[in-house]
C-alpha cells in the first residue's frame, strides 16, 4: 500500500493574496485536508486566493470536486480565485473535465498573484 500525503500550506502573500500551497497527492484520502484549508482561507474581496499545485504530484475526481467548491466559495464571497503551477499532465485532466471553463489559471505562483493584484488595489 501506497502512503499517500498531502501537505497544505495557507500562508499571505505581502501583496495581500492568500496563498494554499499543495505538495503531494489530492485523492479521496486527502481531500478532506484541502477541504478544511478550503473552508479555513478567507476569501474576501480585498483577500482573494490562490491555490499553487505546482508541488502536486496527483489529483482524483475527489480532489477535483474540492477545487470546485474552492470556486464556488470564491463566486459566493466575490473573491478572486486563481489555480497555479499545474503540470502539463493535471492541465490536460482539468480541460477534459471542463475546469478550464471556470477556473482562472496562471504557470506560475507569481503570475498568479500579477493576475489578483488589480482586485485588490484601491
Amino acid at each position: 500500500m501506497t502512503d499517500r500525503t498531502l501537505t497544505v500550506l495557507l500562508d499571505d502573500d505581502p501583496s495581500g493574496v492568500a496563498v494554499l500551497t499543495l505538495t503531494g497527492e489530492l485523492d479521496q484520502h486527502t481531500a478532506p485536508d484541502l477541504t478544511k484549508a478550503v473552508r479555513d482561507a478567507p476569501f474576501t474581496k480585498d483577500r482573494p486566493t490562490v491555490i499553487d499545485l505546482t508541488g502536486l504530484t496527483f489529483c482524483d475526481s475527489t480532489g477535483i470536486t474540492v477545487l470546485v467548491m474552492a470556486y464556488q466559495r470564491a463566486e459566493k464571497q466575490d473573491s478572486g480565485l486563481v489555480v497555479a503551477g499545474l503540470d502539463s499532465n493535471l492541465m490536460s485532466v482539468f480541460h477534459i473535465v471542463g475546469l478550464d471553463q471556470i477556473l482562472t489559471f496562471a504557470p506560475t505562483l507569481a503570475e498568479a498573484i500579477a493576475l489578483l493584484r488589480p482586485a485588490i488595489e484601491p
